[in-house]
């Protein structure tokens, strides 16, 4: 066994509290306050509170993006601390054991389940998540109106990988019994907050109907200190700043996926991507489908002004200068969005996009400050399918700037003379047949956005010499086989050492040996992934290949699952010889005991990760660099713990709220996404040899047969809503790594699409790092997915011949195969790949590991 990063104290260690505080200071500025009549911040510290979420509340979603922490603070246990006194206990009890009895046999099914298929029950879980129960009706005792005059009510949603969530009482759905006790709560007490410890958004139309709820705030899920955050905001400690990155519907209804997303058709082979170009606000604001919360929304406990006060071109980008000042009575930040519409030509636009934001610094009241937003010019520009290039159309641009989707002001008219082509490419995604498009040709979008261009006091032409344009050059196909002339062995350290080139090292390899690098060190079964997946971190996710350390110094690199932290084994044990002991692991609710151990025989060991906020709440923050703040807490572990890649961050686009993994992603919004995920990458890499792995890519916006769905979508749609957060990340931050996901896109496997992953990711954006296949996305597992009678499964070759450098978690068959196919040039379900396809991944691998 390999070097222990893992400390042999338990004793919290200042780098563990130095996170902890900082990740409370960052979830500060996640909460969205929705609903406020003054009810917030509170000043009565007797408090009534309700609620699952008061005791089990949620850190963050299930599954790989879950986090083992040493702690998780609840409501109740942050509001204790604060000082509150909560009267409510004897129904908090109550419901507290009703849950547990609910767990109890959930647990116990799984159990059963698992000993009657010979499959882990974690992986049961994944298809089978346990079903939150309603809460128990309050009583006429348990309220408590004669001592407080103050209630909160806290509602938890929890979802995760695997399955998708349900347009259903008690997941998209309030439960009856949770409207019903709120109803009560709002009778009763002078003062009612409903908080939403959730991971997606959900329907709370049914609240806009209840008398007497004086605030509504998304807490979201904030990590292990959740409790102690809600505390600062329900006091006025913290002044909520967040912003909401979804767009929140009347009706589920009017999302235009609803009907066909997933399981709602009955079919979860086939997703027809009709909305097109049309996802979240760019729908609503399009076709005048008012929502309940728009995108962008979020109160503030003060007020703010904001006035445009110049827009201008500076080289290649135009700038928005906006003056922002505190009008209220306390400190606050605020959110300045940018947004543009676009004119339609032969191209349809949305209404409007946003193309930039930033934030203010803690304005006092009446304090000022100005906010320079700047966008590049090229951004404008549509996808045409026809020429397949980038162009920006000829019309009138009309620039607009607030404080959400439907609260802007004109800024400025960029009039654009003629048609302007800002990159060629080629058309890489080819429809597998047709389907019907929507488009907003018959609405009056096109009218109300020349309409409010009209009121524009600043028109500017935008000189377009300043804005460089390219053409893309694709590589070519098929590969070349490396060779060298040096005979002396060359090793990682004579690369190194520049004593021999890449290449030399990469042409002396076998093809049994590249095959192995190209595979990841799992030999054994899949119940090794959880747990014992690395012999040096337990708990990690996976290593790459160890079999040439020892020849050639290439050592393995070890992979950690997030992307709201690292979840690792938090306590396990070695024997005196330093080989890891059965037991320690952990899985959601579930950790295994180390049995009977004779004392004096074995080394306890701890690795204690901090859970920051998910992905969605830390987008609704709008500050890119709170975003590099949390990456670098989690770069600071990677290195702690020895750790090279992090698996995160994760960031498909929110095509429909019911998607079981919206938590771990960032928005409805590309943009939106991008930035996030580039600024968490730029903290991450700014440990030395520590680099991030941006997913799913792409077109995973659905768990219900992720392995086999088959995303039908349209090059535009896909080149400007799905792939282009992954682009934004891939040219501002240079991730070390992407994970490709385990779907179809239009009848070909993402992880096996080489114009996906060379002639976009590479060719086309300048990827330079490793890509990876998600976890067992290359074999046929009937423990993780059920097999589809339609489509097949990712074929290894094929991952390969595509560029995907490594298939985690890795497989003696998967190896074999791999051999068999380049010397012998058999078919692996339908691929055949070459030495030279080996050589290219090898090589591209090897590169990252000159890094770390």
């Amino acid at each position: 066994m390999g070097k222990m990063f893992a400390s042999k104290s338990d004793a919290v260690t200042e780098t563990e509290r130095a996170h902890l505080a900082l990740s409370r200071k960052l979830a500060g500025e996640c909460p969205v306050l929705l609903e406020n009549d003054g009810t917030l911040p509170l000043v009565s510290k007797k408090i009534a509170a309700y609620g699952r979420g008061v005791r089990s509340t949620i850190k963050g979603g299930t599954g790989s993006g879950d986090v083992n922490t040493r702690f998780s603070v609840s409501v109740e246990e942050g509001l204790k601390e604060d000082g509150f006194e909560i009267v409510t206990n004897d129904w908090l009890d109550r419901n507290s054991a009703h849950y547990a009895a609910k767990r109890r046999e959930y647990d116990d099914m799984l159990a059963r389940e698992s000993e009657k298929k010979g499959v882990p029950a974690f992986l049961l879980a994944f298809g089978s998540p346990f079903f939150e129960p309603a809460d128990l009706p309050i009583e006429a005792s348990e309220i408590k109106c004669d001592e407080t005059d103050t209630a909160i009510y806290v509602i938890s949603r929890n979802s995760g990988e695997g399955s998708d969530r349900k347009n259903e009482p008690g997941d998209y759905r309030f439960f009856e019994e949770e409207l019903s006790n709120i109803r009560t709560v709002a009778g009763h007490y002078k003062k009612v907050v409903v908080v939403l410890n959730i991971g997606g958004v959900m329907d709370l139309s049914p609240l806009k109907e209840i008398d007497g709820i004086g605030a509504v705030l998304l807490m979201s899920q904030l990590g292990n200190i959740g409790g102690y955050v809600l505390a600062d905001i329900l006091t006025g400690k913290v002044n909520p700043s967040g912003k909401l990155v979804d767009t929140w519907a009347c009706h589920y209804e009017d999302y235009p996926s609803s009907a066909t997303f997933s399981h709602n058709d009955g079919d979860i082979d086939d997703e027809f991507y009709t909305e097109d170009i049309y996802v979240g606000y760019r729908y609503f604001d399009s076709f005048g489908v008012k929502p309940l919360y728009p995108f962008g929304y979020g109160m503030s406990y003060t007020t703010f002004a904001k006035e445009v006060k110049e827009v201008a071109q500076q080289g290649d980008e135009i700038k928005v200068t906006v003056s922002v000042k505190n009008t209220g009575s306390v400190a606050g930040k605020e959110v300045v969005q940018v947004y543009v519409s676009a004119p339609d030509g032969n191209l349809e636009k949305p209404f409007q996009e946003l193309k930039a934001f930033a934030k203010t610094g803690l304005l006092a009241a009446g304090q000022s400050e100005d906010l320079t937003i700047s966008f590049g010019i090229s951004s404008l520009a549509s996808y045409c399918e026809k020429c397949a290039s980038w162009v920006l159309e000829a019309g009138d641009y009309v620039v607009r700037a607030g404080s959400a989707s439907d609260d802007t002001v004109v800024a400025a008219v960029l009039r654009v003379e003629e048609s302007f082509t800002t990159e060629v490419l080629k058309n890489l995604f080819a429809p597998d047949g047709s389907w019907e498009r929507l488009s907003a040709k018959n609405t009056d979008c096109a009218a109300r956005k020349q309409a409010d261009g009209k009121d524009a006091r600043v028109i500017l032409t935008p000189d377009l010499s300043k804005v460089q344009t390219g053409q893309t050059s694709y590589s070519p196909f098929p590969r070349k086989e490396l060779t060298s002339t040096l005979t002396e062995k060359v090793t990682l350290d004579d690369v190194k050492a520049g004593k021999a080139e890449l290449k030399d090292l990469v042409a002396q390899l076998s093809v049994e040996e590249l095959a192995d690098l190209c595979i990841g060190s799992m030999r054994a079964g899949v119940a090794s992934v959880i747990g014992e997946a690395s012999m040096t971190v337990p708990g990690a996710a996976g290593d790459s290949s160890s079999a040439l350390t020892a020849s050639r110094g290439i050592r393995n690199l070890i992979l950690a699952d997030g992307p709201a932290g690292l979840r690792l084994t938090p306590h396990f044990r070695t024997d005196l010889d330093g080989k890891l002991l059965k037991g320690g692991t952990v899985f959601g609710d579930t950790r295994e005991g180390f049995g009977e151990m004779e004392e004096g025989t074995y080394v306890d060991y701890y690795q204690y990760c901090t859970a920051i906020p998910i992905g969605w709440a830390l987008a609704m923050a709008w500050n890119e660099e709170l975003l590099r703040q949390a990456g670098k807490v989690v770069g600071e572990e990677m290195q702690q713990f020895g750790v090279d890649l992090w698996l995160a961050p994760a960031m498909n686009i929110h095509r429909n709220p019911l998607c079981g993994r919206n938590f771990e992603y960032y928005s409805e919004d590309p943009y939106v996404s991008g930035v996030s995920a580039a600024a968490i990458t730029e903290g991450v890499q700014s440990y030395a040899g520590k680099g991030t792995t941006i997913k799913h890519y792409a077109g995973n916006n659905q768990e219900d047969n992720r392995t086999y769905s088959n995303d039908h979508v349209s090059e535009r749609a896909l080149r400007e809503i799905y792939l282009k957060g992954f682009e934004i990340c891939v040219k501002r931050s240079q991730p070390l790594s992407v994970m490709t996901s385990y779907n179809l896109i239009n009848g070909v496997h993402a992880a096996c699409d080489f114009d996906l992953i060379q002639s976009a990711l590479r060719d086309e954006w300048g990827f330079e790092g490793v890509v990876m296949t998600d976890w067992f996305a290359s074999m046929d597992m009937p423990e993780i997915a059920k097999p589809s009678e339609k489509y097949p499964c990712s074929s290894p070759a094929g991952c390969i011949v595509a560029g995907n450098d490594l298939q985690m978690p890795g497989g003696q068959k998967l190896i074999d195969d791999l051999v068999s196919s380049a010397t012998t040039g058999c078919e692996v379900l339908g691929f055949t790949c070459t030495k030279a396809d080996l050589q290219f991944c090898v090589s591209n691998l090897l590169r990252v590991a000159l890094k770390m």
